[in-house]
């Protein structure tokens, strides 16, 4: 009878174990985190694009990628040398204009928006930059 009761609460221990273990890692889809073929497919519809952005130093290149990383916006990268930021975004969720839009609100000149005088005005003044007239 001994014997029973032991095989009785080990097979119940197991079970109530193994069934724990499972809610413990039963993941639902939006808990999951992607997967390597989620991320290919959302690098098919990512959209890469090169923008001109005129500014001078580094203050400039922080300003710069935190105005551009708008909704949509997976990457922005702006070079101090070459002035160009390169930005991949989800063209379903976002485009080139609003990003530029939202640069040019900060006070630095894309290449298709320039900046409010008064935005470039309180830019610091390491920061300004030669502007187009």
């Amino acid at each position: 009878m001994k014997t029973v009761k032991i095989i009785i609460v080990a097979l119940l221990a197991g079970f109530l174990g193994s069934n724990s273990y499972a809610q413990m890692h039963d993941h639902s889809k939006m808990d999951m985190p992607k997967t390597k073929t989620d991320s290919k497919m959302d690098m098919a519809k990512a959209k890469t694009e090169s923008i001109k952005v005129w500014g001078e130093c580094n203050m400039c290149k922080t300003r710069i990628e935190k105005a551009a990383k708008i909704e949509g916006v997976t990457k922005a990268s702006w070079d101090t040398e070459s002035k160009m930021l390169s930005l991949v975004y989800d063209p379903s969720k976002t485009n080139s204009d609003d990003v530029q839009k939202k640069i040019a609100a900060v006070g630095h000149d894309t290449e298709k928006f320039k900046a409010d005088d008064k935005a470039y005005a309180k830019l610091d003044d390491c920061c300004k930059y030669d502007r187009k007239k």
